[in-house]
């Protein structure tokens, strides 16, 4: 399973309310480092399914979420829990350093 995208209208249910830890990956399809960070985050999808959520938002999409947790440099990757933000990251991020993230 890849990472879940997450727009504006999903975002209270898939992150807010999820019970388990929450991984957002703000991005966009013409950045750089971008790309080389979104199979990293599909790949965490797969692994830890059951155990955390791992999402994704274009912030060309989804202004209003990026304005929202002060996105100003892509990749910005935010971890959530109990619907709180626990940690964030500003760009390319290695699979360990994500796991950590979460707290896993």
């Amino acid at each position: 399973m890849a990472a879940i995208v997450i727009t504006k209208e999903n975002f209270n249910e898939v992150v807010l309310k999820s019970d388990k830890p929450v991984l957002v990956d703000f991005y966009a399809t013409w950045c750089g480092p971008c790309k080389m960070q979104l199979p990293i985050v599909d790949s965490l999808a797969k692994e830890l399914e059951g155990k955390a959520v791992i999402g994704k938002i274009d912030v060309d999409q989804e202004g209003e979420l990026a304005q929202l947790f002060n996105v100003r440099s892509i990749p910005t990757l935010v971890a959530f829990k109990n619907g709180k933000v626990t940690k964030s990251g500003l760009g390319f991020h290695p699979k360990d350093r994500l796991i950590k993230m979460l707290g896993l």
